[in-house]
């Protein structure tokens, strides 16, 4: 068994702070992520529930479903970290490691979409991250591609972090016979993971319009929140894959209208943002709204 642990706030990740507080994932904590060997083995299983998969920091397991007549297998990844270790969101933060969840290549399953519940912003010293201090589930919506496998077979890999990052990996083989009826507490627990998900936009809580400056250094937002005044929400602007934009500029409420600025750092060389989707999620007290922005 190989450890593989990283201090988090080298000097490394020290030079890469923005002022404009864009967050661009760290190059060394990709590789940490890719080259990481770190296995916990393969969980022995019951139903359709895993064994949790321990770690220093934390521990995690796979539930799953049969799949449906349409080929579609409702699962969860559910992840709890040990009490002061944080895991992390779609988009990280200055030096996380994102969620990777990848079906076994060959297995006839392919991963369609990872949900994420709303984040927090979690700072340790100079450092702005993204994620999770508590028990969270990540709902997975995955998709058989030919036969129906009688197993679901793949690959977790998360970040958890204290003082130091721990990349954590394990491998999991699910057995999904077709005629296998899930247990009142899977149920739950799946109905449970999603209802907590960021809503959809809606009439009292949408984006009324948006757009990119044309040197590609904010965007100006104005957006319909449920309730008038109060202080301003916390909104995540993701744009190309590793980089989440946050700070505010020049905001201001309007009754259930707020509007800002928000600011862009470097994006990648050469990259033009005319035409990409760029995603959006916008915390407002107990209620979250997330969608995307289609850049023109």
């Amino acid at each position: 068994m190989i450890i593989w642990l990283f201090v988090r706030a080298g000097s490394w990740q020290l030079d890469r702070l923005n002022p404009c507080c864009m967050i661009e994932i760290s190059t060394i904590a990709r590789l940490t992520a890719l080259l990481a060997t770190f296995f916990c083995g393969t969980a022995a299983v019951h139903a359709a529930t895993s064994d949790w998969v321990d770690n220093q920091g934390g521990r995690m397991r796979l539930v799953a479903l049969a799949p449906d007549t349409q080929g579609h297998i409702r699962a969860a990844l559910q992840i709890e970290p040990e009490p002061g270790w944080i895991t992390y969101w779609r988009e990280p933060g200055q030096g996380g490691i994102p969620p990777q969840i990848t079906p076994a290549p060959g297995s006839g399953v392919t991963l369609a979409r990872a949900s994420y519940p709303v984040p927090k912003p979690i700072s340790v010293g100079p450092v702005r991250e993204i994620g999770y201090d508590a028990p969270v589930t990540f709902p997975l919506d995955l998709r058989v591609t030919g036969e129906a496998p009688d197993k679901l077979e793949l690959t977790a890999f998360v970040g958890l972090c204290k003082d130091i990052c721990i990349p954590f990996q394990a491998e999991y083989s699910l057995p999904l016979p077709a005629n296998a009826q899930p247990t009142s507490r899977e149920l739950a627990l799946l109905d449970a993971a999603q209802a907590v998900l960021p809503e959809a936009p809606s009439a009292d809580f949408a984006i009324q319009n948006y757009q990119i400056s044309a040197d590609a250094k904010s965007l100006s937002l104005r957006l319909t929140l449920p309730e008038a005044g109060g202080k301003a929400p916390e909104i995540y602007v993701t744009g190309p894959s590793g980089y989440v934009f946050f700070q505010q500029a020049n905001a201001k409420h309007e009754g259930t209208t707020f509007s800002a600025d928000i600011e862009i750092g470097k994006l990648p060389k050469d990259y033009d943002p005319k035409g990409k989707s760029w995603g959006i999620l916008v915390v407002d007290g107990d209620r979250a709204m997330e969608t995307t922005l289609a850049l023109e």
